[in-house]
């Protein structure tokens, strides 16, 4: 049987890959969506989860150095509403790195596969939309602001409650550097895209790297 979970999220990742497709054509460049941001340094703090769930990102305590680019997707002149986003980029146990990508949403059962315009960049909860595949399911990834400088990091298992697994404690902006975000290049272990989300997001991510003058993986 398919889940609700399953078939929003596929809907909503078609979505997305037609924003991004007509955003490059509108705007060819190398960042289509979300072309100007502010760069942050911030801490990451996580808490582990209880029970595991088979994630180490998300069931081991450890506190990691990270930056983190906040950005409005389509780039309208404030104070328009647009749909914001946070990219996370974290260290690896291998050296690597990963990026989690999160955008406005809701944190419903539905609401947090829809997106969602806002003035404000953490005036409503962000998710990364798209699930997981992990051992325990389709994982979703959400956060929202709590005090200044302060956002908590929680996950959801399909359409599951909440479960608040870290902190990110954010530094001053400091402006917005040459940097890309690439969450299908840059995964973070044990949190695998489905098939459908490589396919839906690898081409416009393939372009931004070719129009960046980078070799293809």
């Amino acid at each position: 049987m398919v889940s609700v979970s399953s078939m929003v999220s596929s809907a909503a990742g078609s979505v997305l890959g037609g924003v991004t497709r007509v955003a490059g054509s509108l705007r060819p460049s190398a960042k289509p969506l979300h072309p100007r941001g502010a760069v942050r340094r911030a801490r990451l703090h996580r808490n582990g989860v209880e029970p595991p769930v088979g994630v180490p990102f998300l069931d081991r305590v450890a506190s990691d150095d990270v930056l983190v680019r906040e950005s409005r997707a389509v780039g309208l002149p404030r104070p328009l509403p647009d749909v914001h986003g946070l990219a996370l980029r974290v260290p690896n146990p291998d050296g690597t790195v990963g990026d989690l990508l999160f955008a406005t949403t809701g944190f419903g059962w539905l609401t947090r596969f829809l997106l969602v315009p806002t003035r404000t960049t953490h005036g409503r909860p962000m998710t990364t939309l798209l699930p997981y595949r992990t051992a325990a399911g389709p994982v979703l990834l959400g956060v929202h602001k709590v005090a200044a400088d302060r956002l908590e990091l929680s996950f959801a298992v399909g359409e599951g409650p909440w479960g608040a697994f870290g902190e990110l404690v954010l530094s001053g902006p400091e402006g917005d550097e040459d940097i890309s975000f690439d969450a299908v290049r840059n995964t973070v272990p044990g949190l695998e895209h489905y098939a459908s989300v490589r396919r839906r997001r690898g081409p416009s991510y393939a372009a931004a790297r070719s129009s960046r003058g980078e070799d293809a993986p």
